[in-house]
Protein backbone atom coordinates (compact mmCIF):
# COMPACT_ATOMS: atom_id res chain seq x y z
CA UNK A 1 0.00 0.00 0.00
CA UNK A 2 2.75 2.25 0.71
CA UNK A 3 4.43 1.89 -2.53
CA UNK A 4 0.82 2.93 -4.35
CA UNK A 5 1.17 6.18 -2.67
CA UNK A 6 4.91 6.22 -3.34
CA UNK A 7 3.86 6.08 -6.91
CA UNK A 8 0.65 8.44 -6.46
CA UNK A 9 2.89 10.99 -5.18
CA UNK A 10 6.17 11.02 -7.25
CA UNK A 11 4.05 10.41 -10.85
CA UNK A 12 2.01 13.73 -9.21
CA UNK A 13 5.49 15.29 -8.54
CA UNK A 14 6.63 14.71 -12.08
CA UNK A 15 3.46 16.03 -13.75
CA UNK A 16 3.17 19.48 -11.40
CA UNK A 17 7.44 19.98 -11.67
CA UNK A 18 7.31 21.72 -15.01
CA UNK A 19 4.71 24.15 -13.69
CA UNK A 20 6.42 25.12 -11.25
CA UNK A 21 9.57 25.50 -12.39
CA UNK A 22 8.18 27.68 -14.73
CA UNK A 23 6.61 31.18 -12.87
CA UNK A 24 3.85 32.55 -14.82
CA UNK A 25 2.98 36.24 -15.09
CA UNK A 26 -0.02 37.19 -13.83
CA UNK A 27 -1.23 40.97 -14.30
CA UNK A 28 -4.69 43.33 -14.01
CA UNK A 29 -6.44 45.97 -15.77
CA UNK A 30 -9.35 48.11 -14.26
CA UNK A 31 -11.56 48.36 -17.43
CA UNK A 32 -13.82 50.74 -15.53
CA UNK A 33 -10.70 52.87 -15.45
CA UNK A 34 -9.94 52.20 -19.02
CA UNK A 35 -12.72 53.25 -20.25
CA UNK A 36 -13.76 56.64 -18.39
CA UNK A 37 -9.96 57.56 -20.37
CA UNK A 38 -11.50 56.48 -23.59
CA UNK A 39 -12.79 60.05 -24.81
CA UNK A 40 -15.53 58.17 -27.12
CA UNK A 41 -16.98 56.14 -24.30
CA UNK A 42 -17.81 59.77 -22.66
CA UNK A 43 -19.84 60.50 -26.15
CA UNK A 44 -21.65 57.34 -25.86
CA UNK A 45 -22.72 57.23 -22.73
CA UNK A 46 -24.38 60.83 -23.53
CA UNK A 47 -26.17 59.04 -26.43
CA UNK A 48 -27.25 56.50 -24.45
CA UNK A 49 -28.93 58.97 -21.59
CA UNK A 50 -30.36 61.30 -24.22
CA UNK A 51 -31.99 58.24 -25.89
CA UNK A 52 -33.01 57.05 -22.30
CA UNK A 53 -34.39 60.50 -21.37
CA UNK A 54 -36.39 60.53 -24.38
CA UNK A 55 -37.95 57.06 -23.73
CA UNK A 56 -38.23 58.59 -20.10
CA UNK A 57 -40.43 61.77 -21.64
CA UNK A 58 -42.11 59.58 -23.73
CA UNK A 59 -43.30 57.09 -21.10
CA UNK A 60 -44.71 59.94 -18.51
CA UNK A 61 -46.89 61.22 -21.25
CA UNK A 62 -48.37 58.30 -21.85
CA UNK A 63 -48.84 58.11 -17.54
CA UNK A 64 -49.88 61.38 -17.48
CA UNK A 65 -53.12 60.29 -20.23
CA UNK A 66 -53.20 56.86 -18.26
CA UNK A 67 -53.92 59.21 -14.97
CA UNK A 68 -56.12 61.98 -16.61
CA UNK A 69 -58.41 58.90 -17.93
CA UNK A 70 -58.39 57.74 -14.69
CA UNK A 71 -59.48 60.94 -12.43
CA UNK A 72 -62.07 61.35 -15.66
CA UNK A 73 -63.40 58.29 -14.99
CA UNK A 74 -63.75 58.28 -11.25
CA UNK A 75 -65.28 62.07 -11.37
CA UNK A 76 -67.96 60.98 -13.51
CA UNK A 77 -68.39 57.34 -12.82
CA UNK A 78 -71.86 57.66 -11.13
CA UNK A 79 -72.63 59.43 -15.07
CA UNK A 80 -71.62 56.93 -17.13
CA UNK A 81 -74.00 53.85 -17.90
CA UNK A 82 -72.28 50.58 -17.00
CA UNK A 83 -71.54 49.74 -20.53
CA UNK A 84 -69.58 53.15 -20.93
CA UNK A 85 -68.16 52.65 -17.46
CA UNK A 86 -66.77 49.16 -18.57
CA UNK A 87 -65.37 50.48 -22.40
CA UNK A 88 -63.39 53.09 -20.16
CA UNK A 89 -61.85 50.83 -17.68
CA UNK A 90 -60.72 48.43 -21.15
CA UNK A 91 -59.51 51.80 -22.69
CA UNK A 92 -57.28 52.62 -19.60
CA UNK A 93 -56.54 48.96 -18.78
CA UNK A 94 -55.12 48.73 -22.65
CA UNK A 95 -53.52 51.86 -22.66
CA UNK A 96 -51.63 50.66 -18.84
CA UNK A 97 -50.64 47.44 -20.75
CA UNK A 98 -49.26 49.41 -23.75
CA UNK A 99 -46.84 51.93 -21.78
CA UNK A 100 -45.64 48.50 -19.67
CA UNK A 101 -44.97 47.02 -22.90
CA UNK A 102 -43.42 50.18 -24.39
CA UNK A 103 -41.04 50.36 -21.09
CA UNK A 104 -40.11 46.71 -21.67
CA UNK A 105 -39.38 47.27 -25.82
CA UNK A 106 -36.82 50.32 -24.58
CA UNK A 107 -35.66 49.09 -21.32
CA UNK A 108 -36.09 45.41 -20.75
CA UNK A 109 -33.61 42.74 -20.38
CA UNK A 110 -33.85 42.78 -25.03
CA UNK A 111 -34.95 45.99 -25.36
CA UNK A 112 -33.54 48.71 -27.60
CA UNK A 113 -31.52 50.31 -24.15
CA UNK A 114 -29.54 47.09 -24.03
CA UNK A 115 -29.38 46.70 -28.20
CA UNK A 116 -27.90 49.89 -28.72
CA UNK A 117 -25.28 49.73 -25.32
CA UNK A 118 -23.77 46.76 -27.26
CA UNK A 119 -24.06 47.78 -30.88
CA UNK A 120 -22.24 51.14 -29.50
CA UNK A 121 -19.73 49.30 -27.04
CA UNK A 122 -18.81 46.88 -29.17
CA UNK A 123 -15.91 48.68 -31.44
CA UNK A 124 -14.51 49.82 -28.09
CA UNK A 125 -14.17 46.79 -26.34
CA UNK A 126 -12.46 44.81 -29.21
CA UNK A 127 -9.74 47.61 -29.36
CA UNK A 128 -9.65 47.54 -25.42
CA UNK A 129 -9.26 43.77 -25.87
CA UNK A 130 -6.04 44.33 -28.49
CA UNK A 131 -4.60 46.65 -26.54
CA UNK A 132 -4.58 44.17 -22.80
CA UNK A 133 -3.25 41.47 -25.92
CA UNK A 134 -0.81 43.76 -27.27
CA UNK A 135 0.73 44.74 -23.90
CA UNK A 136 0.47 41.17 -22.64
CA UNK A 137 1.89 39.55 -25.29
CA UNK A 138 5.13 42.46 -25.65
CA UNK A 139 5.57 42.41 -21.47
CA UNK A 140 5.19 38.43 -21.25
CA UNK A 141 2.04 37.87 -18.99
CA UNK A 142 0.41 34.50 -18.91
CA UNK A 143 -2.71 35.71 -17.08
CA UNK A 144 -4.20 39.43 -17.34
CA UNK A 145 -7.50 39.79 -15.17
CA UNK A 146 -10.34 42.40 -15.13
CA UNK A 147 -10.57 43.77 -11.69
CA UNK A 148 -13.68 46.23 -12.15
CA UNK A 149 -15.96 42.83 -12.87
CA UNK A 150 -17.16 40.63 -11.45
CA UNK A 151 -13.83 38.58 -10.57
CA UNK A 152 -13.37 39.64 -6.80
CA UNK A 153 -9.65 40.67 -6.13
CA UNK A 154 -9.28 40.98 -1.97
CA UNK A 155 -5.47 42.31 -2.51
CA UNK A 156 -3.37 43.54 -5.46
CA UNK A 157 -0.13 44.82 -5.95
CA UNK A 158 -0.19 47.88 -7.93
CA UNK A 159 3.03 47.27 -9.94
CA UNK A 160 0.83 44.58 -11.52
CA UNK A 161 -1.78 47.09 -12.73
CA UNK A 162 -1.50 47.04 -16.54
CA UNK A 163 -4.07 49.93 -16.96
CA UNK A 164 -2.07 52.55 -17.51
CA UNK A 165 0.13 50.49 -20.29
CA UNK A 166 -3.39 49.34 -21.96
CA UNK A 167 -4.38 53.45 -22.02
CA UNK A 168 -0.94 53.97 -23.48
CA UNK A 169 -1.42 51.23 -26.16
CA UNK A 170 -4.32 53.12 -27.19
CA UNK A 171 -2.92 56.31 -27.67
CA UNK A 172 -4.62 57.83 -24.50
CA UNK A 173 -2.33 60.01 -22.28
CA UNK A 174 -2.21 58.87 -18.15
CA UNK A 175 -1.58 61.00 -15.54
CA UNK A 176 -3.98 63.68 -16.26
Amino acid sequence: MMRIWTTAALLLLVSVAPVLAQAQKIAYVDSDYILGKLPEYGGLEQRLRALATEWQQEMQAQQRVIDELKADYQAREILFTEEVREQKRVEIATKERALVQYEQSKFGPEGEYFRQQATLLEPIQRRVMAAIEAVATRDGYDFVFDRSGDFLFLYTRAQWNLSDEVLIELGIAVGE
